[in-house]
């Protein structure tokens, strides 16, 4: 079969895209099974060969999974210990009891900027959603009110705030300056936090209306009866193994930084800074912590632990074929295609490196692989540029433009999708705004930040 090029690449996928769309907004077909479908079919049509589309959809699926599964089982087991124990519920008591039930949105947007720093996405929302679950419940509000404010903040750190990993990569590219990048980070990411998240779930929240039952939400909400009156465990061990993995992975980030490189020491320190090791210490700990400390048995703890892992399965499953339909798009030429088109025309360097980390997102899913590639293509164009661009504003503006409209091919879509059990159509009116007024609220505050350097 020959291979398609050029604008029938573009067209297939907008057609795969909308597919994908239509079979699970209005055919109710399972997540699962249409995107490995349309995967196939989009490889197929684009001319791959027929014996690589198959292996180029599972390394995407084994890739994404590589990461996302262990990161969610063990988050989850994390957050069922903190639930169990009422870590969850302290914590939820406190933030009511400093910010008030009327703006405990913007609490869950701040501890959310501070658990985020470190940590991908994934990592920082399966240790806060337990939170937001029984923050809810407590105050009787929308999990919107309380979920959108911590997935914006988040994802602002996410793709603007060093020594988040991903903004790390692009300081590096882009050969800009931590101590500066962080000081304008901060200035254009928390007023966008502010805006995409409390300000921006005010509004949606009262459109946006979730299903009563959230078997995901009963998983990590404080299962004792409520008429058993139960002592809590104290608000600082609860928030020390909360912030367990965060503080790992933090040093571990920073390791080259405090320690001689290529040392025993230095090794050690990035190893215990790795989401997955830094998550399964946390687990252990919160054995004793959430378990031992408040007198639950081995084998409750091992009960914990089975029983709220079934219900991330479906959950997985569907992430991980995200994965496969982002791969499927970058080996079929399409995310080619897009980077090519944007790189035709000669824009300032902010809003090139902006707009191409956009095309890739939206070409592959991850903001991640978004921010890298677009920072190797524009750094040497920047750098040969008649119009020359503040390195640490290049770094905020290709972040920016990497969080742009989260769609199918995102896991993070899909994980957000089934923890607030929304549908697909509803997920786009909130998660997927969310991440447009991101993106163009931080391109827009970029800019305005280089007129005043």
């Amino acid at each position: 079969m020959a291979a398609a090029h050029g604008t029938m690449l573009l067209i297939y996928a907008v057609i795969a895209i909308a597919a994908l769309v239509l079979l699970i907004t209005r055919f109710k077909v399972y997540p699962f099974l249409v995107l490995i479908i349309v995967s196939l079919l989009l490889g197929l049509a684009a001319g791959m060969p027929p014996e690589t589309i198959v292996k180029s959809f599972e390394t995407g699926n084994g890739n994404t999974l590589g990461h996302i599964a262990v990161v969610v089982g063990l988050g989850t087991m994390l957050g069922k210990m903190m639930a169990e124990s009422g870590g969850a519920e302290r914590i939820a008591m406190t933030l009511i009891g400093w910010f008030g039930e009327r703006n405990i949105h913007w609490a869950m947007m701040f501890v959310a900027v501070i658990v985020g720093l470190p940590v991908f996405f994934e990592v920082g929302f399966v240790l806060l959603i337990p939170i937001a679950f029984n923050v809810a419940k407590r105050t009787g509000k929308s999990l919107l009110l309380v979920g959108l404010p911590m997935v914006a903040g988040l994802s602002v750190v996410h793709g603007l705030i060093p020594p988040h990993p991903a903004a790390m990569l692009a300081l590096q590219q882009y050969h800009a300056d931590i101590g500066r990048t962080i000081a304008y980070g901060l200035i254009v990411g928390v007023p966008t936090a502010i805006i995409a998240g409390p300000l921006f779930a005010l509004l949606i929240h009262r459109a946006i209306k979730l299903p009563a039952d959230n078997p995901l939400a009963a998983q990590f909400v404080q299962s004792a009866p409520a008429t058993q009156q139960r002592e809590l465990p104290g608000f600082g061990i609860t928030l020390m193994t909360i912030l367990l993995p965060v503080i790992l992975m933090l040093a571990g980030s920073w390791a080259d930084l405090v320690l001689p490189t290529n040392t025993r020491a230095n090794d050690v320190l990035r190893f215990l800074g790795n989401s997955d090791v830094a998550l399964l210490i946390a687990v252990l700990v919160s054995f004793w912590t959430f378990g031992a400390r408040r007198g639950f048995t081995r084998e409750q703890i091992q009960r914990f632990c089975g029983d709220c892992l079934a219900p991330i399965a479906g959950i997985t499953l569907i992430v991980g074929a995200g994965g496969g339909f982002g791969r499927i798009l970058m080996d079929s030429g399409i995310s080619k295609e897009i980077i090519g088109a944007a790189t035709q025309h000669n824009l300032s360097p902010l809003v090139l490196g902006w707009l191409v980390a956009a095309l890739i997102r939206l070409a592959t899913g991850s903001a991640t692989v978004a921010m890298t590639t677009a920072c190797g293509i524009v750094a040497p164009i920047a750098a040969a540029g008649t119009v020359q661009a503040t390195p640490e504003l290049l770094v905020l503006a290709t972040g920016s433009g990497s969080l742009i409209f989260s769609h199918v091919n995102d896991g993070g879509f899909w994980l957000i999708k089934e923890y607030f059990g929304m549908t697909v159509t509803q997920t786009f009116k909130t998660w997927s705004l969310c991440e447009t007024i991101i993106s163009v609220v931080g391109l827009l505050l970029t800019l305005t930040l280089g007129m005043v350097l």
